[in-house]
């Protein structure tokens, strides 16, 4: 076959989905050596992907994501390559493309978690968005030979969402990618106080939309530190309107204070290593997720997590996290409480989370992947 994989995303410039993709095309390569592969770049992210295997080639295709060139002059691309097959790693499949394709949804956040709060948009120009979004998204679903998703949660919102048969979705799990990208090591705690962390920590990793549910930890937090000072929260995340945000309530409700929160901003692959290895426990309080990769990568340091108890997060991270209900403050205080005063616990957790960052690997979402290549020509 000759698939084609639209790799737009990957790299950096993707943030999640751009690890998704790279590491998929990359053992991809490693496993596969009959099919023949045309990779998808922009000219931004050109240069991460130097194909490693004869049967890859990369080709041009500078479209923005989300564009009108997308819909419009990506199919004419996709059409020259006479291709079998293409992978849209993301829903964003142009609408006149006529191909046979297969889509990879990570999630249905947009739809089932929907707040005029998770955009800068006006009123107006979100409902646009929306409606724009809930379009391709169907016509994506609809139209797949496959649709691959990463978590049985998922799969069930898109046959309850889309009416959908259930044979049609595949299920191929991500991986933590700490422990492969080997940095595991002894951490280096000075850089700690230049950044005003200078008491145990709890961790937070990632960006700050709404369904992340961060001003529910705050306000946990603000009951915490009440009668718990030796302690503080540190968020790691690239700072944009989102954090900003978070940083202002976080200001109102006086955790800015005697850095009570912490708010690190963006870390080099080395200093976010130290923060997994140097915390006291990683902390998940979402609402909604459809993997939940953050968690499992801190358990794959050693790290302890706390993780609210929907969506995929149990079905993901099983029974090496301890659970609470996002919704009520008090259970998330007690349980940050009980996780930090136990040892035991932590050790236990600790564990348990080793032992269930074995159950994923990106070997075998690659393998599962090619698997339902074969299944959609």
């Amino acid at each position: 076959m000759r698939i084609g994989i639209d790799a737009r995303f990957c790299g950096p410039v993707g943030k999640g989905l751009g690890r998704y993709t790279q590491k998929l095309v990359t053992h991809l390569e490693k496993i596969d050596r009959q099919n023949q592969y045309v990779i998808f770049l922009r000219r931004e992210n050109w240069d991460v992907y130097r194909p490693a295997n004869k049967n890859f080639r990369k080709v041009l295709a500078d479209f923005q994501w989300y564009s009108w060139s997308e819909q419009t002059q990506m199919p004419k691309v996709l059409r020259q390559q006479n291709l079998d097959l293409v992978h849209f790693p993301h829903f964003n499949v142009p609408l006149l493309y006529r191909g046979k394709f297969i889509t990879t949804v990570h999630d249905l956040i947009l739809i089932q978690f929907p707040t005029k709060r998770a955009t800068t948009l006006g009123p107006l120009l979100y409902k646009i968005k929306y409606f724009g979004y809930k379009r391709v998204i169907n016509h994506a679903v609809k139209k797949s030979q496959s649709v691959i998703t990463v978590s049985n949660f998922t799969k069930k919102q898109l046959v309850d969402f889309f009416q959908i048969p259930a044979a049609k979705i595949h299920v191929t799990y991500e991986a933590s990618s700490g422990v492969e990208s080997g940095q595991l090591q002894m951490p280096e705690s000075d850089f700690l106080p230049d950044y005003g962390i200078t008491k145990p920590f709890l961790l937070y990793v990632g960006n700050a939309y709404p369904h992340k549910n961060l001003e529910g930890l705050l306000q946990a937090w603000q009951k915490f530190t009440t009668d718990n000072k030796n302690y503080q929260l540190v968020f790691v995340g690239k700072k944009d309107y989102f954090y900003e945000r978070l940083e202002q309530e976080a200001r109102a409700l006086g955790l800015t204070q005697d850095k009570k929160v912490v708010f690190f901003g963006f870390a080099s692959e080395k200093q976010l290593a130290d923060l997994y290895n140097l915390a006291q426990t990683y902390i998940f309080p979402s609402f909604m997720e459809g993997f939940g990769l953050p968690p499992l990568e801190a358990m794959s340091y050693g790290l302890p997590v706390i993780a609210a108890d929907t969506s995929c997060l149990p079905e993901i991270l099983g029974e090496a996290a301890h659970y609470f209900n996002p919704h009520k403050i008090d259970e998330i205080v007690a349980t940050i409480s009980k996780v930090l005063a136990d040892e035991a616990l932590r050790a236990d957790l600790q564990g348990k989370g080793y032992q269930q960052v074995k159950k994923y690997s990106w070997e075998k979402c690659a393998r599962d992947t090619l698997a339902v290549y074969q299944r959609s020509k």
